[in-house]
């Protein structure tokens, strides 16, 4: 795989996981429903957080394929952080701000 495939690879994988928690019912996608109705805020956060330690180590392990780590500072991790949750906005409109019909 090419360093262009895999950066384009890391974007989607990150896409889509970030408005995985905010678009089912279950947890973390293929566990068992919540037992509410819907999940809790705190439960869709927490399943952010743990996407968002995933695709990194996906990232790491691409990067580690095509050759030696560049170690980063606590900068990348925070710009990297603050891009997750901006890819996570298209979900969580979908999930909090959009009006729909009664369930």
């Amino acid at each position: 795989m090419t360093q262009t495939a895999s950066i384009w690879l890391v974007i989607l994988v990150a896409l889509v996981a970030a408005n995985l928690p905010f678009m089912n019912e279950r947890w973390l996608a293929a566990g068992p429903m919540a037992s509410s109705k819907e999940k809790p805020m705190w439960g869709r956060l927490a399943e952010l957080v743990l996407l968002y330690f995933l695709v990194g180590l996906l990232a790491l392990a691409l990067e580690r394929r095509l050759g030696q780590i560049y170690p980063q500072g606590w900068e990348f991790y925070a710009i990297t952080a603050t891009l997750f949750v901006t890819l996570a906005f298209p979900g969580f409109v979908w999930r909090y701000l959009t009006k729909r019909r009664s369930r």
